[in-house]
């Protein structure tokens, strides 16, 4: 099995090599030191694109059933702690500042939130109310979710996955390994590359959305009370290999860690007020 995912290794990453991509930064470090390059082989236009029409239609069935910004006072309430955010996001990525952003509330009981590329913001109304959210905790879940858009998490992914689909084809067709052993290779690759690399998304986002939210005025320790109290309604946890997320325990020690870290932010946004 070991000789299989390295193999299966091996010939992504050189599969990754050929194929036309791009070498990025898409964002800026910032305060928390987010300096991973990426590679890129689908576009930003593309993806941006999709996501526009994806998100339109969802709003669009949302409000066909009256589930669309249904409580005004919640609206705004999002809406303003969205908007600060927002204008911290040039720290990160200064063409930011120039996307469509949107944000609107969808009703319904998942404890949710999301933001699509170019900056299209869901927030579910069972987060808000099953999780009582104080507005620093609402912060850190849209920071979250932001940041996800600034490092274009989603279209690194797609990257990956289009190359890691090519390599495993010419795995499969080149040792005759068929169905099962192409299979194989799947979960190979995903114990291997795909599951670690969407943990480390996460743990970007975790630390820039401790950030963007201490820049913009919101104590970033209430990321740390938001993961517990995530965790309180998650149900069991996944084995880290597992698992697209950290560990609940590694998530809350890494938060701790850079919360404290930008922690003089906030007080400076604080002294601003």
């Amino acid at each position: 099995m070991k000789s299989v995912v390295r193999n299966t290794v091996v010939v992504l990453l050189a599969t990754f090599s050929l194929i036309a991509c791009e070498t990025v930064r898409t964002t800026q470090s910032g305060a928390v030191g987010i300096d991973r390059q990426q590679r890129m082989s689908v576009s930003a236009q593309a993806m941006e694109q999709s996501a526009s029409k994806q998100y339109a239609q969802l709003m669009a069935e949302a409000k066909k059933k009256d589930k669309l910004n249904a409580n005004p006072e919640q609206y705004q309430r999002v809406r303003l702690i969205a908007d600060r955010l927002i204008k911290q996001t040039s720290v990160f990525r200064p063409d930011a500042q120039s996307w469509r952003w949107e944000v609107n509330i969808l009703t319904s009981p998942e404890v949710n939130a999301w933001c699509m590329p170019g900056g299209k913001i869901a927030v579910y109304t069972g987060l808000i109310e099953q999780l009582k959210m104080t507005d620093d905790e609402l912060a850190a879940v849209m920071g979250h979710e932001i940041a996800h858009a600034l490092r274009e998490h989603s279209r690194e992914r797609a990257s990956e996955q289009t190359i890691a689909s090519i390599g495993i084809s010419i795995i499969a067709a080149v040792a005759g390994v068929g169905q099962i052993g192409q299979k194989g290779m799947e979960y190979a690759y995903q114990g291997a590359l795909g599951l670690p690399n969407s943990r480390a998304h996460e743990t970007e986002a975790d630390r820039m959305g401790v950030e963007l939210a201490a820049r913009a005025g919101y104590d970033p320790r209430a990321a740390i009370t938001l993961w517990q109290k995530m965790a309180k309604v998650g149900g069991k946890e996944s084995p880290k290999f597992m698992s697209t997320h950290p560990p609940r325990a590694e998530r809350v020690q890494d938060l701790t860690n850079y919360s404290a870290r930008v922690l003089p932010l906030y007080e400076a946004a604080q002294g601003k007020r």
